[in-house]
């Protein structure tokens, strides 16, 4: 795991070094492919069939997370601010929690930096930390994976 994640209160923030520029790490964030393929982490899968994008504010995107046990939950959030592609601001209305998602180009990859502000008291754990530092280590590997699209 290369990404560094730390419980600050009621803050999480996750950083990690990403071997692609930050168009394609935009991108990854943005389309049900990219959401489905790395948001997970290593605790969960996300059908790419369960993801829809609307990517405007005030739209939303929603997922299904599938746990090792079968268990499905539905995530849904509402864009908040698109700045493409260095920052990108979503709600989760059921409990107000904010993230944000900055990205930066930096050397031949990006930096990536998410804030989640305030978080609930069932989110202050280690878990969650642990979780959304896997998120951010599935998204480096999806990137690796995924080759740049031709622009020719």
């Amino acid at each position: 795991m290369n990404a560094r994640a730390e419980l600050r209160g009621d803050e999480l923030i996750a950083r990690r070094h990403l071997p692609a520029a930050p168009e394609r790490v935009w991108a990854a964030f943005t389309s049900p492919t990219g959401i489905a393929a790395f948001w997970g982490g290593s605790h969960a899968t996300v059908p790419p069939d369960s993801v829809t994008v609307d990517l405007r504010p005030g739209g939303a995107f929603a997922l299904d997370t599938r746990a090792p046990d079968g268990t499905t939950r539905r995530l849904r959030f509402v864009y908040v601010r698109i700045t493409a592609p260095h920052e990108l601001v979503f709600d989760e209305p059921v409990t107000g929690l904010r993230t944000t998602v900055t990205v930066q180009a930096a050397g031949e990859g990006s930096d990536l930096t998410v804030h989640q502000r305030p978080l609930p008291p069932e989110l202050r754990s280690t878990q969650a930390v642990d979780g959304l530092a896997s998120i951010l280590d599935a998204l480096a590997a999806h990137l690796q994976a995924t080759p740049p699209r031709s622009t020719t």
